[in-house]
C-alpha cells in the first residue's frame, strides 16, 4: 500500500486535506466517514450513468438534432444478401 504525507489546512470554516497527485480523484464528490479507530475514509462517488447520459445529451446542438430528425424520415434501402 502506498502511503504519502500531506498537509491539513483551514479553508474558510472547514478543514481541508491536500490530496497528492498520486491519489488524485476523478470525481466531483466523495463520501467521507470516520472509522471506530479515528481513521478517515474517503470513497469517490461516481456519477450515475443516467446523469452522465443527460449531460452528454445537452452537448448536441440544434443542427445535429435537425439532421437526426431528417435522417429518421429518410427511407432506408434494402440490402442485397445471399440466400442461406
Amino acid at each position: 500500500m502506498q502511503v504519502l504525507t500531506t498537509r491539513v489546512f483551514n479553508n474558510g470554516n472547514s478543514q481541508a486535506v491536500r490530496i497528492p497527485q498520486a491519489f488524485q480523484l476523478d470525481v466531483q464528490q466523495v463520501e467521507i466517514s470516520r472509522a471506530d479507530n479515528g481513521d478517515l475514509v474517503i470513497h469517490p462517488i461516481k456519477p450515475k450513468r443516467g446523469d452522465m447520459l443527460l449531460a452528454a445529451l445537452t452537448q448536441f446542438d440544434d443542427d445535429f438534432i435537425e439532421a437526426l430528425a431528417e435522417d429518421v424520415l429518410t427511407p432506408q434501402t434494402l440490402q442485397d444478401r445471399d440466400a442461406l
